[in-house]
């Protein structure tokens, strides 16, 4: 029962670890960014060096906001087998305590000040907040459809402002790949899938 608890305790620093370790491993954004510039002729945003770094970590934070979301909606709510038990959600109390150890390890790891973290805590809770307003169901998005997501709307913006629609779409085609990452990490450390 002890290395039952102890591995329940190390999953949110594990998970934490993952998702930013990911989403530098699989070059989300800079592909994103890439592939946006070459479709739609916007080699401008890539012009000036200081710029595009700074572009680019900008919408890294977005994307570690938006990968954070979809993981803990995942592993906090989405009902989890137990067992023989019936599949249930984690309980709040359970939820809560995860979240905190998950955001306290991904604090650590990416060496933020506490003003850092707050920042991030904050946009996290709004992800939050503006998600659990929009539309419950989750259904398929057509190819020519933006999602209706804080990440698409801030990216978007932060892209490229004066093709705000074009920018939806890539921004939307991120997130797809953001949020089946989200799925495959929350699955791989709750359940110890292989890797």
């Amino acid at each position: 029962m002890r290395r039952a608890t102890r591995n329940s305790a190390e999953k949110p620093a594990e998970l934490a670890q993952q998702v930013a370790e990911a989403l530098l491993r699989e070059r989300v954004v800079p592909r994103f960014v890439d592939s946006y510039v070459i479709e739609n002729g916007r080699q401008a945003l890539q012009v000036h060096a200081s710029l595009y770094r700074d572009l680019l970590a900008l919408l890294q934070r977005e994307a570690l906001l938006a990968l954070s979301v979809r993981a803990l909606e995942i592993v906090c709510d989405a009902p989890q087998a137990q067992g023989r038990a019936k599949p249930r959600p984690m309980l709040r109390r359970e939820a809560a305590a995860f979240r905190t150890k998950f955001l306290g390890a991904l604090t650590r790891q990416q060496r933020w000040s506490v003003g850092d973290a707050l920042d991030f805590q904050r946009d996290l809770q709004m992800y939050e907040e503006l998600l659990a307003r929009a539309t419950p169901a989750r259904r398929q998005r057509k190819p020519f459809e933006a999602a209706n997501h804080p990440f698409v709307d801030r990216c978007a913006f932060l892209l490229d402002s004066s093709f705000m629609e074009k920018a939806r779409l890539g921004a939307s085609r991120a997130l797809a790949n953001i949020e089946q990452l989200a799925e495959t990490l929350a699955r791989q450390v709750m359940h110890g899938a292989a890797r």
